[in-house]
């Protein structure tokens, strides 16, 4: 398994922040003008299927990694489904959540230390990110 191309914890963290300024401030004023408040079930319902669903139609590209110039791809070269990112968003959006953020920062960790730049929703779900130059 070729690791050079793998995208880091810098790379992957600018695409985030990027995907929450360009989807989550829009959200967040949409959200205030409907429902008089900028954080409400709306924008976490919408912001979930933008995370679950645009790498699926866009080739594992959401618009933060497309700027960043990485992708999220599968392990056995097949192309990113539903359940493939199901297992990466639900499941491991869950046990980030159920460990009240402490396997986030053991990601974030693995991210920056491992070799292989595999976080735990990562190995969940049989993925890693890469860098668009490795294609």
């Amino acid at each position: 398994m070729d690791t050079h191309y793998r995208a880091g914890f810098w790379r992957r963290f600018g695409a985030a922040i990027l995907d929450g300024l360009i989807i989550g401030i829009p959200l967040a004023i949409i959200s205030l003008i409907l429902f008089g408040k900028g954080d409400s079930l709306f924008t976490n319902i919408v912001s979930f299927l933008y995370s679950l669903l645009i790498p699926i139609v866009w080739n594992g590209y959401t618009i933060g990694k497309k700027i960043c110039g990485i992708r999220i791809k599968r392990v056995d070269g097949m192309p990113i489904g539903i359940g493939t990112m199901l297992l990466r968003q639900l499941v491991g959006g869950l046990i980030y959540g159920f460990s009240f953020g402490i396997a986030l920062i053991v990601s974030a960790f693995m991210v920056g230390l491992r070799e292989d730049k595999r976080a735990i929703h990562d190995f969940i779900a049989g993925t890693f990110v890469e860098h668009d130059d490795s294609q």
